[in-house]
């Protein structure tokens, strides 16, 4: 079980730094990344960076906004059953894939079943309810469920949705991702691990206009300080991620701009409360006023504070404060040490209590 009671999140102050005259003549958008991201496979990857990367590559066939909110991108309807086991998308019009195969329901099928049936597949679990695909006609198809399953449209907007070509992924087969053929704004030209990638706009895409870049580069560069030293020197439009410690001194500088967001995943504490052999020999897991009292202990503005140099904010759940599926209730109870020394001694005395009894089970057990 989770204790919803010992998360904050940091706030992805960090997430991208743009040097201010970002349009350059070469129409070359440079992007500093904190690490190498893994296979370019939609089906098979699992970092957060590779995601990052998949925005200019894959099209999915939902996006969300920076509210959250469910956006249309591949798919440009979607109508639940009364029962919620049916999902049924209307397709976008006049799609291609990057080299050149038409997308519509029935790629989409095999999208779906390639996440669930390939060996090393990390979309299996995020689509398990998916009980078959039915293609209804060219531009319409057909999700059933074994059961209700909420979270799908979010898992349609992340690598669950992102649609790659079917001619492409079946010649390739486990070797798709050394070179991947999506349908989004940028199409692979080269990747040199450990150094970069290359994409370039794809002049068929279906909202080329919003396209403003012929080329984008990545680079992957683990050093925050290298990354920034080369975001200075010019050598990088974009960093993705800098360090907090940074952020002060950098908002000072004007050749610099800084964009801020509230990143969805959390820092916490998950206790294990259980009744597992485990959860009962830890303190924590056992005795609710040690869990109530870490909790009363805990200075999360404090931490937020001396920990990322107060970019991130204080919460008590799964979610931000400001996020539309945020709890108002439980409240966050902020640090109370006065109450400390009570349930100290009420753990410390069912400590007592606990020791006496085992104690006298092994004199009767003795004596019999």
């Amino acid at each position: 079980m989770t204790s919803p009671t010992r998360k904050f999140w940091p706030a992805l102050a960090s997430l991208l730094l743009a040097l201010a005259p970002l349009v350059v003549p070469a129409q070359t958008l440079r992007i500093g990344l904190a690490e190498d991201p893994d296979v370019l496979d939609p089906t098979l990857a699992r970092s957060f960076v590779g995601r990052v990367v998949f925005a200019a590559l894959c099209d999915k066939l939902f996006d969300i906004d920076e509210k959250l909110a469910i956006q249309p991108q591949l798919a440009t309807a979607y109508e639940w059953s009364a029962d919620s086991k049916t999902l049924t998308l209307k397709l976008r019009p006049g799609v291609t894939f990057h080299d050149g195969e038409k997308f519509d329901a029935a790629a989409v099928k095999f999208n779906i079943e390639r996440h669930k049936t390939l060996p090393g597949s990390n979309r299996r679990g995020e689509l398990a309810p998916v009980a078959s695909v039915e293609v209804v006609d060219a531009a319409t198809v057909r999700l059933n469920l074994s059961a209700p399953f909420s979270p799908l449209l979010a898992q349609l907007a992340d690598r669950a949705g992102m649609m790659v070509s079917p001619k492409a992924a079946l010649a390739a087969g486990d070797k798709f991702g050394a070179k991947p053929i999506c349908s989004g704004p940028f199409k692979f030209v080269e990747r040199v691990a450990q150094d970069r990638m290359v994409f370039e706009r794809f002049p068929a895409y279906w909202n080329k206009d919003a396209v403003h870049f012929d080329k984008v580069v990545y680079t992957p560069i683990p050093d925050a300080t290298v990354r920034l030293a080369n975001l200075k020197a010019g050598q990088l439009d974009f960093a993705e991620r800098v360090a907090s410690s940074d952020m002060e001194k950098l908002q000072s500088d004007k050749k610099l701009k800084t964009s801020r967001i509230t990143e969805i995943g959390y820092q916490g504490i998950t206790i294990n409360v259980g009744k597992s052999e485990l959860a009962q020999k830890n303190p924590l897991g056992r005795d609710a006023r040690v869990r109530e009292a870490f909790e009363l202990s805990l200075d999360r503005q404090g931490l937020a504070q001396v920990v990322m140099d107060n970019e991130a904010l204080v919460g008590n759940q799964w979610v931000a404060p400001g996020n539309t599926f945020y709890a108002k209730r439980p409240r966050r109870p902020g640090r109370q040490p006065v109450q400390l020394p009570r349930l100290q001694a009420a753990a410390e005395l069912r400590r007592l209590l606990r020791r006496r009894d085992r104690q006298a089970a092994g004199r009767v057990a003795y004596a019999a």
